[in-house]
């Protein structure tokens, strides 16, 4: 049976909201859970000693917490909390940056969508260093995929990313401070006021991109839902959803239903499409242009 796991929150979000949400996951059927601060380290509403408070919190409720590390590693003091993480002996760690991996020195761990993992030797080195998951890249896509899972080692756990906002790219620069003509160093904690991030348009009006401090996300709502069949029978072990500011126990439903053979993909599709905050894509997963959405072939449940 396909694990279900919940990705870190990539957006700023106020500490009694935090709170609150993983409150309301601890009730859902999610098996793993990602927390902590990805994106960005001016994000200070929570320390490390509250995202250890809400995964004990989940750790009693029976879900299986995963601390996840920053992708841009900037500075000493993101190097003192990323060794904090690895140091903290009471949970796994998501290693979203090769320093991460480095600092674990031989540690388990779960590699993140973000270390670049495209080739068997890279996978065999990782599972060396420690690796028991990896998360595959959001580009890669199925094809890709097939040739990763006969060649990867017995023993390592295959995670895909299957909905939500796609993380696309990092940079140093603050693309939401600069929006409001402010420095990064004195953003005055833009992210706040965007919740799901900050929607950035064509000159004709259409959804391109969604700014999300130093991050840049797809506008389209990557849904792989009427896929899980398919990655189960290919030998994936889990799927990821990533948070977004509502409806995240509804999705969490339906994908649970759709994994034990409950609900049809086409009904799935047809209720996620009211709670997503953009139209779904699934390009990358078909071998296209990521914000394409392709027809997909009919699964079991579907007549």
């Amino acid at each position: 049976m396909l694990k279900l796991t919940l990705g870190a929150i990539q957006y700023y979000w106020p500490r009694e909201a935090i709170f609150k949400f993983y409150e309301s996951i601890a009730r859902t059927a999610v098996d793993i859970v990602y927390l902590g601060e990805t994106v960005c380290s001016r994000r200070h509403e929570l320390r490390l000693a509250d995202w250890l408070e809400i995964a004990d919190r989940l750790a009693d409720a029976g879900k299986q917490p995963v601390l996840s590390t920053l992708v841009l590693i900037e500075s000493g003091m993101d190097l003192t909390t990323l060794r904090r993480i690895v140091d903290n002996g009471r949970y796994a760690v998501e290693a979203n940056d090769i320093g991460a991996v480095h600092a674990l020195n031989g540690m388990p761990f779960i590699a993140g969508p973000h270390l670049n993992i495209y080739n068997a030797p890279t996978l065999k080195l990782l599972a060396e260093l420690g690796a028991t998951r990896w998360v595959m890249p959001l580009e890669m896509g199925r094809a890709g995929l097939v040739q990763m899972l006969q060649d990867k080692p017995a023993a390592l756990e295959t995670e895909v990313f299957a909905y939500g906002r796609m993380p696309l790219a990092f940079s140093a620069r603050c693309f939401t401070a600069r929006h409001r003509n402010l420095p990064k160093d004195n953003c005055e904690f833009s992210c706040l006021d965007h919740p799901d991030g900050l929607l950035l348009q064509t000159r004709e009006n259409s959804d391109f991109l969604v700014l999300n401090g130093i991050q840049t996300q797809s506008a389209k709502v990557c849904n792989l839902v009427n896929e899980l069949a398919v990655m189960q029978s290919m030998g994936v072990d889990a799927v990821r959803i990533s948070p977004q500011a509502q409806h995240n126990e509804r999705i969490i439903e339906v994908f649970d239903q759709v994994r034990h053979g409950r609900m049809a993909t086409t009904a799935a599709m047809s209720a996620l499409q009211e709670w997503m905050p953009d139209q779904p894509c699934n390009g990358y997963w078909n071998g296209e242009p990521g914000m394409h959405q392709m027809e997909q072939t009919l699964q079991l449940g579907d007549r």
